[in-house]
């Protein structure tokens, strides 16, 4: 299908979404899936955030708080703790957005006050009342993604009457919800959430009618990197055998409407991307 063009409107600075953007994953947590330990060292952590930028990332998500299936959660204390340092360090060192990636008001707001301009929220800024007002006094950028249940149990079986319908609807109940609150569309980007409260089907059946979700009218983005259902499908246990069959199914995406990717492997990635935004044009 043919690409659209949208900009994307961060507080002070416009991402133009004319090319497939990558947004690097900076995970500051012990637990994490995939990467889980290797970067709370805070000076491995910006030095990993540096790599990131320099492969190519337009966007550095730091996250404090692991949202995996089973995934125990982490006190606000401890989530700033790990967060708020690496945002500052980053966004003084590098000229890539800083997201973070975080459910709840108040890190989200340290975060932006230490110079971060989007909050990547899991649960669509539903899981915390305050989040939309933090969103709206700082306008940022929001990414608002579906997930069915809360990580203790979101994979335990999950049901849909039509995975593509209840993702849709529930995004553009969003959408409706914050543009109301006061935050512009276009300072909006949508995610169904690969992998949150879905089943491999599920996954399977959201990324083939991506299409559908195009259609709410602002990005669209993806995050699929080594996640459970590309090891499903291929039998690779451990995450970092995974790189292949994520690019893959991040190709597809591009080519159905994603324009922005949500990745472990940015220097990968970024060739994918910008084979298939050829391929668009």
């Amino acid at each position: 299908m043919k690409s659209q063009t949208f900009n994307w409107h961060c507080r002070d600075r416009d991402l133009r979404c004319d090319r497939t953007l990558i947004m690097g994953i900076l995970n500051a947590t012990p637990d994490s899936f995939s990467d889980g330990g290797r970067f709370v060292d805070p000076a491995l952590a910006v030095a990993h955030g540096l790599k990131l930028a320099a492969e190519g990332a337009d966007i550095l998500d730091v996250g404090g708080e692991s949202t995996r299936p089973g995934a125990a959660p982490v006190e606000e204390a401890e989530e700033l703790r790990r967060v708020v340092p690496l945002v500052q360090a980053l966004a003084e060192r590098t000229p890539c957005l800083i997201s973070i990636d975080t459910t709840k008001a108040g890190v989200a707001r340290a975060a932006l006050a230490a110079g971060a301009h989007i909050i990547n929220d899991v649960s669509g800024a539903t899981w915390d009342p305050g989040m939309p007002a933090v969103a709206v006094e700082f306008q940022a950028g929001l990414v608002l993604m579906h997930a069915q249940g809360r990580p203790q149990t979101m994979q335990h079986a999950p049901q849909y009457a039509d995975v593509v319908t209840e993702v849709r609807d529930f995004l553009m109940a969003r959408l409706a919800e914050l543009t109301a609150a006061g935050l512009p569309r276009a300072n909006m980007v949508v995610d169904p959430g690969i992998g949150f409260g879905k089943t491999l089907e599920h996954n399977l059946t959201l990324l083939r009618h991506l299409d559908q979700l195009t259609s709410l009218g602002c990005p669209l983005l993806i995050g699929v990197s080594r996640k459970a259902l590309l090891g499903k499908l291929t039998g690779h246990e451990k995450p970092e055998q995974r790189l292949a069959a994520g690019l893959a199914a991040q190709t597809v995406a591009i080519l159905r409407g994603a324009r922005i990717l949500r990745t472990h492997d940015v220097a990968a990635g970024r060739d994918a991307a910008r084979v298939a935004d050829a391929l668009q044009r």
